[in-house]
């Protein structure tokens, strides 16, 4: 199991300093990846009573995580890059193309894009896009990345896009880039059942935040199934949930990193809410030392 962090970008703030020493201790640590989350809008909770929970609002700073990666490309050599997630259906679909396209070459293949949908209207409203097709416009744009990733030349018209004999120049490393479906939020673990779906049948892996317990069993049950009505081999479908660490005691953490283990996931994530830089920097070398890293 491949073991990364998830980027503090509310607790790092501005501190473009502290950006650079995570990511280069992170990957002096031994740890795989970094994963960054992507919301291009804040919005004012009070002016949004319509909307039940708002996990980020306009006061939190979010790094666009596009950009942030093609910083991080120049700054590191090994750590893979992982959007977890970024929200595809309220983003151009060829000009989400071309960036991955560009980071991959910039980070010679160390890119892996992780999309969901999201759950933010006003976003969706903001950038002019639609918040009630998101879900099936985001299949669409699945396919079309992923000839964008491999064809010099495209030619293809779907119902949400329409490409006339063009493509990408610089093709990306890895072609396609992985592609790995979110599914799930923090106020809702359990994923709907067609974004299960959508993972099984997609996904070159997918993201989640469930737990080891029954519903968790359930929900990778569910991948597996519609990963084999769909004719793919479950075992070649990564998954990667995630874990906070809560307190200063490393061993409930490595308890439920190895059961994670145990159940087949191919990449875990860290989490470090609420802590500052310094102490992120501090859990992770906690929890490399107490697992063995």
């Amino acid at each position: 199991m491949r073991i990364g962090v998830s980027f503090p970008t509310v607790e790092i703030g501005h501190d473009m300093g502290a950006v650079r020493t995570f990511v280069q201790a992170a990957e002096d640590l031994g740890y795989s990846h970094v994963r960054i989350l992507d919301h291009v809008l804040g919005a004012n909770p009070e002016f949004h009573p319509g909307v039940d929970y708002f996990a980020y609002t306009h006061e939190s700073v979010t790094h666009e995580p596009l950009t942030l990666m093609a910083y991080i490309a120049g700054l590191t050599e090994r750590i893979e890059m992982v959007t977890g997630i970024l929200i595809l259906p309220q983003r151009q679909t060829a000009l989400v193309a071309k960036q991955c396209a560009e980071i991959d070459v910039l980070s010679n293949g160390r890119l892996r894009l992780g999309i969901g949908v999201g759950w933010n209207p006003v976003e969706y409203e903001a950038l002019n896009e639609n918040f009630r097709d998101r879900g099936v416009r985001s299949e669409e744009q699945i396919e079309v990345l992923r000839e964008l990733w491999t064809k010099p030349v495209v030619n293809y018209e779907g119902k949400y896009h329409k490409i006339s004999h063009a493509g990408l120049n610089p093709m990306p490393v890895q072609q396609p880039i992985p592609l790995w479906v979110g599914t799930g939020r923090s106020i809702q673990p359990r994923p709907p059942e067609r974004v299960l779906r959508r993972a099984g049948r997609l996904g070159d892996g997918w993201l989640h935040q469930l737990k080891t317990d029954d519903v968790g069993l359930e929900a990778i049950a569910r991948v597996k199934q519609y990963a084999e009505e769909a004719g793919r081999d479950p075992s070649s479908i990564g998954m990667e949930p995630s874990l906070t660490l809560s307190g200063s005691d490393p061993e409930p953490w490595v308890t439920t990193a190895r059961e994670w283990d145990n159940l087949g996931s191919s990449h875990l994530a860290l989490n470090f809410r609420g802590d500052a830089a310094d102490g992120c920097m501090e859990k992770m070398q906690t929890f490399k030392d107490a697992y063995g890293l």
